[in-house]
């Protein structure tokens, strides 16, 4: 008896331990289970006047190689309520959250076609136009000194630029604005590019309407929206005042960098750094 005791004591010793073994191999085995990361927002990009969508090339291979999706809908340059519905249309086919990202001009447009979408998370302003109700780029370019996108403040049209008439099609007289070729490399560039360059992009630039400086915006997105801002302290367009003016006035997140008026073209790493930090608050 004593004997057949040991002996079953022994096996089912032997067998807790081997239950206990396969219970901590099963443990170790089963995979942990974490939380999916949210996914990254779509990134949109709103061109400025006397650029196009091919502007944000720099910035769109650095996002798209940090796995972020990205579009560029060309920026109309029509006026700032057909421009800014254009965009608020187009973004009502992006699911998921967005970040909105808009250059110069492409401020204007931007504070506009975000107003009452919920999908958009942020707001990013590349040396760019952030205004209030009713203001206009006019307005704002003139608010502080040292704009050279005009040496006469009473000018019709902005001595940089120059008008181009064409016939519309109900028979009025349209104007389309380009910049000036020989200002082009100091207005947008402070002449951080090289002449060839310019010309390119001289050549190929998007013409605005005078409806586009002079029509003024509706309800601000900011207000509603958190803002982040680039403010571009060699820009030649848009004074450094103005830009930190608007900024402070959004409450924006800001950063200040020795950039020109086209930042997204010079600096691309600093403005991508920028949207990144702006992204990584809507995941």
């Amino acid at each position: 008896m004593l004997r057949r005791r040991t002996f079953r004591i022994a096996v089912l010793g032997a067998t807790g331990v081997a239950l206990a073994a396969g219970v901590t191999a099963f443990a170790s085995a089963a995979p942990a289970h974490h939380s999916p990361a949210a996914p990254k927002p779509t990134v949109v990009l709103a061109n400025g006047a006397w650029s196009d969508a091919a502007s944000w090339k720099g910035v769109i291979d650095r996002l798209q190689n940090d796995g972020y999706p990205v579009v560029a809908p060309p920026t109309g340059l029509r006026g700032v309520s057909a421009d800014s519905s254009y965009l608020a249309s187009y973004l009502k086919t992006i699911q998921g959250p967005v970040v909105l990202v808009g250059q110069s001009y492409g401020g204007m447009v931007i504070t506009n076609a975000a107003t009452g979408n919920k999908n958009v998370k942020a707001l990013v302003y590349i040396s760019a136009f952030a205004p209030d109700k009713d203001e206009t780029v006019q307005d704002l370019t003139k608010k502080f000194p040292g704009s050279q996108i005009t040496n006469d403040p009473d000018a019709q049209v902005p001595t940089a630029l120059f008008p181009v008439p064409f016939p519309k099609t109900d028979g009025s007289i349209g104007v389309d604005l380009y910049a000036k070729a020989d200002q082009y490399r100091n207005l947008f560039f402070s002449n951080r590019v090289s002449s060839k360059t310019v010309a390119e992009l001289a050549a190929t630039q998007s013409p605005a309407a005078p409806e586009a400086l002079g029509e003024g915006s509706g309800d601000p997105a900011w207000k509603t929206i958190q803002p982040w801002y680039l403010v571009s302290k060699d820009d030649h367009v848009i004074p450094p005042a103005t830009e930190r003016f608007m900024a402070n006035r959004a409450h924006a997140h800001t950063v200040e960098a020795d950039t020109p008026h086209a930042a997204q073209v010079t600096n691309p790493g600093i403005v991508t750094d920028l949207i990144e930090k702006a992204a990584e608050t809507t995941r």
